[in-house]
């Protein structure tokens, strides 16, 4: 099933495209907007190509809306770029593209966003404010000084398409939501980096805090069922407190985050080659149906569609 946000982009697509009488280049085409310390380029591609250089001059938050991409960076870096993934680059940085589907009739599409250094700033100081993390993690910022490639969930992704929606669209509200819009998508790249920073902390020494002690307890017991009040006594911390630390760091509870990690570990272990059945009851969920709810919820495929697209990138690689 394609997901809403996806339907959305396609249509925004065929409006622009049809109203011109065609692209003006066929690899990475691109419309630019500007607003609220922000540039917008949408880029869409109608041909395969290889090796089309990206430079960053600020900070570049890229977000696939369809199609795909393969990216070559520094440090020997190779990997696919599809849509429900988000890829970061620092200023300065160069990456290089190939595009192994892109046709007229299904263009490869994706927003990349540039946002000065002052807005990404501004976004850090109103968390550092209003959402501190545990003094021992030190305060938001960025992490990142090179390429960073995320994976997102189904909810990022419609605010991808809503940003581009924005931009396109001629309502009074127009500039409004594009700011919230930026600010949001800020927010939640800051707390995927947070994230993974917290996750690093829990493997290396899960006793620095009793969040990185209960992080790392959910990362290795995630096939049991976890109990919350055991949480609390692993971290040393009430009931409330817990779920206001989990909140300030990772944004969701920590049942959702259980949820969450189970999720990311299924797609590892799809991406693996195992059979949905067997990765429903490895990450601890007991009802195969709930599992495949979740999964599409979070990653806006099924477990078994998500199987599929896989197996197809990775023969397309092979015979590569």
């Amino acid at each position: 099933m394609v997901s809403e946000g996806l339907h959305h982009q396609a249509a925004f697509n065929r409006r622009r495209h049809a109203s011109a009488s065609g692209p003006r280049q066929l690899v990475e085409n691109r419309t630019v907007y500007e607003s609220h310390s922000a540039e917008l380029s949408i880029y869409d591609t109608f041909a395969v190509a290889e090796r089309v250089r990206l430079d960053a001059e600020e900070l570049l938050y890229c977000g696939m809306i369809s199609g795909k991409k393969v990216l070559h960076g520094r440090n020997h870096f190779n990997a696919p770029f599809l849509p429900h993934e988000s890829f970061v680059m620092a200023p300065g940085e160069t990456i290089e593209i190939d595009f192994p589907e892109a046709s007229f009739e299904a263009p490869t599409s994706c927003l990349a966003l540039g946002i000065s250094r002052s807005r990404l700033r501004e976004v850090c100081d109103r968390l550092n404010d209003q959402r501190p993390r545990p003094r021992e993690l030190g305060e938001w910022r960025p992490q990142a000084q090179q390429a960073l490639h995320l994976l997102h969930t189904e909810a990022t992704q419609q605010l991808l398409v809503r940003i581009v929606g924005s931009f396109l669209g001629n309502d009074d509200d127009r500039d409004l939501v594009l700011d919230l819009g930026v600010t949001e998508l800020l927010t939640r790249m800051l707390r995927q980096q947070g994230r993974e920073f917290l996750q690093r902390c829990a493997r290396q020494d899960p006793t620095l805090t009793g969040l990185t002690h209960a992080v790392h307890y959910i990362d290795t017991h995630l096939s049991e069922g976890i109990d919350i009040d055991q949480l609390c006594r692993i971290a040393c911390m009430s009931r409330s407190k817990l779920y206001q630390q989990f909140r300030q760091v990772m944004d969701v509870g920590p049942k959702e985050y259980i949820h969450q990690r189970r999720l990311e570990r299924a797609r590892e272990l799809i991406a693996s080659g195992q059979s949905i059945t067997s990765v429903c009851y490895e990450v601890g969920y007991v009802n195969p149906s709930h599992f495949t709810r979740r999964f599409h919820q979070q990653y806006g495929l099924s477990p078994r569609d998500y199987g599929q697209r896989h197996r197809k990138d990775s023969t397309r690689g092979a015979r590569g």
